[in-house]
C-alpha cells in the first residue's frame, strides 16, 4: 500500500500542484495568477505550490463543500469563492471568472498534473517487488492515467484497475458504453471522487490502459476507512479508502496475487468520519 496521506497537503495531488505551478512560472513571466474549481486535495495543492512559487491563486468550491477542506486551503493563501450547487457549477464560475480578471485557469486533469502525479507510482513501482494488479481510484483522473503512463514507460506488466463510486462513476459507465456518459448528479459522500462528467483525454487514456472499473457503494468504502483505522491508525478520506474497498470487494479474483493500492489522501472531516464512517448520530 502507498501512502500518499502525509504529504504536505496530506494527498497526492501536490505532486501534480508544484509540477504545473513550476512549468506556469517559468513560461509565463507576466502571470497574474492562477484560478481553478475543486472539492479541496487540487486546491490545496495549487495553493501549497503557488505559495512556494509567488503565484496568487484562486478557488472556487460548491456550496456544501467540506469546511476544513475551506479552512485548508485558505491556510495556503487561497482567495476562496463559493458557488454553485456542484464541481461543474464551480468550474463554470471560475471559468467566468477568470475570463474577467485575466486569470490562468487550472484544469482538474492537465498533463502537467498528471505528469506531477505519476511519480507516486514511480515510487510504489521501483519500491516493491513486481505487482500483478494495483487498484487507483478514478476522479477526474490525473492518478490513474499517471499510474498508466508509468506501468507503460517501465514495461510492466501490472493490471491497472480504476475504482469509482457506485453513485458517481462516469467513467464505468463510458466505458461500457463505448462513448462518454454524463450523469445529472454524483451522488456519494467520498466528495474526491464525486464526478460526473468525464475529461475526454483521461477517458481515452484510461480506455486504453486500464484493466477495467470497479464500483464500490459508500458503505464499502466507510468500511475500508474502518479497517485503515482499526488496522493501522491510518485516516483516511473516502478516495483514498476507495481502493481497499475494491480489493475488499474483489479478494476471490485476486487471491494468490501481488497486489497494490494507492491511499491517495487523507483529508476527511471530523464530522463526516463521526457521521459516515462511525455512525454517530
Amino acid at each position: 500500500m502507498k501512502h500518499e496521506n502525509a504529504t504536505p497537503i496530506g494527498a497526492f495531488k501536490v505532486r501534480g500542484g508544484l509540477v504545473h505551478l513550476d512549468r506556469l512560472r517559468r513560461t509565463a513571466p507576466d502571470l497574474k495568477g492562477v484560478i481553478s474549481a475543486t472539492r479541496g486535495n487540487h486546491g490545496q495543492s495549487l495553493g501549497y505550490a503557488g505559495r512556494a512559487a509567488g503565484v496568487p491563486v484562486t478557488i472556487v468550491v460548491p456550496h456544501g463543500n467540506s469546511a476544513e477542506k475551506n479552512r485548508l486551503m485558505e491556510g495556503f493563501g487561497v482567495r476562496l469563492i463559493v458557488h454553485g450547487a456542484d464541481f461543474e457549477a464551480a468550474r463554470e464560475e471560475a471559468f467566468r471568472l477568470a475570463a474577467g480578471e485575466g486569470l490562468t485557469f487550472v484544469p482538474a486533469f492537465h498533463p502537467d498534473l498528471v505528469l506531477g502525479v505519476a511519480t507516486w507510482a514511480f515510487e510504489l513501482f521501483r519500491a516493491s517487488p513486481p505487482l500483478e494488479a494495483l487498484y487507483v481510484p478514478v476522479g477526474l483522473g490525473s492518478g490513474i492515467c499517471g499510474a498508466i503512463g508509468v506501468r507503460d514507460l517501465l514495461a510492466l506488466g501490472t493490471e491497472i484497475i480504476g475504482v469509482q463510486s457506485a453513485g458517481a462513476d462516469p467513467y464505468a459507465r463510458s466505458l461500457a458504453a463505448g462513448h462518454a456518459v454524463a450523469l445529472e448528479r454524483a451522488e456519494t459522500l467520498a466528495d474526491g471522487i464525486a464526478v460526473r462528467i468525464p475529461d475526454p483525454a483521461a477517458l481515452e487514456i484510461i480506455r486504453a490502459g486500464a484493466a477495467r472499473i470497479v464500483t464500490v457503494t459508500d458503505d464499502e468504502i466507510a468500511a475500508a476507512i474502518r479497517a485503515y483505522w482499526a488496522a493501522t491508525h491510518t485516516l483516511a478520506e473516502g478516495a483514498g479508502a476507495a481502493p481497499l474497498a475494491a480489493l475488499r470487494k474483489e479478494k476471490a479474483v485476486q487471491a494468490g496475487r501481488r497486489v497494490g493500492i494507492v491511499l491517495s489522501g487523507g483529508n476527511i472531516d471530523l464530522e463526516l468520519f463521526r457521521r459516515w464512517v462511525l455512525g454517530c448520530p
